[in-house]
């Protein structure tokens, strides 16, 4: 039974406030998630900014094609510096995913932890080594690369 940690950082030359005003629009989401996961929302008349309690629902295909629901859950929000998401329905045991942003001289820095534990215990742990872990940061590369275009 693991239980892992994903971490990423990106630094950006805009502040925070911009930044903020794209991450928090639940409808970005699809833009800075790769085609081939199939994701697309299910959730109907999304609001333009998350809140603490959103659900929002979506089609995703995370492994080998398959499509699965994941429901999250904004849990914590304190605008413009943090919001926390977790799954309620999905793929994983756990599912924790906290975005920080941070002003720093240069701009604005974005941290992501990502705190997860996949099904199946000792399998699991075998699968995230073998697969989950190297998706991640395949999904966050993407992210990255995305994020540089918009900004």
């Amino acid at each position: 039974m693991g239980f892992y940690q994903f971490k990423r950082t990106q630094h950006f030359n805009h502040s925070r406030d911009e930044l903020w005003n794209f991450i928090s629009s639940p409808r970005n989401l699809k833009i800075i998630t790769p085609d081939y996961m199939g994701f697309d929302i299910i959730s109907d008349d999304l609001p333009e900014k998350m809140y603490e309690g959103m659900m929002i629902a979506y089609k995703v295909s995370p492994l080998w094609g398959i499509k699965t629901t994941w429901v999250t859950e904004i849990t914590h929000i304190k605008d413009q510096h943090y919001f926390v998401d977790e799954q309620r329905v999905g793929p994983y045991k756990v599912w924790h995913h906290q975005h920080f942003l941070e002003v720093t001289p240069q701009g604005t820095l974005m941290k992501d932890i990502v705190s997860y534990q996949p099904p199946f215990g000792f399998i699991g742990g075998i699968v995230n080594k073998l697969i989950i872990k190297k998706k991640l940061e395949e999904i966050f590369t993407y992210r990255e690369k995305i994020l540089k275009q918009v900004f």
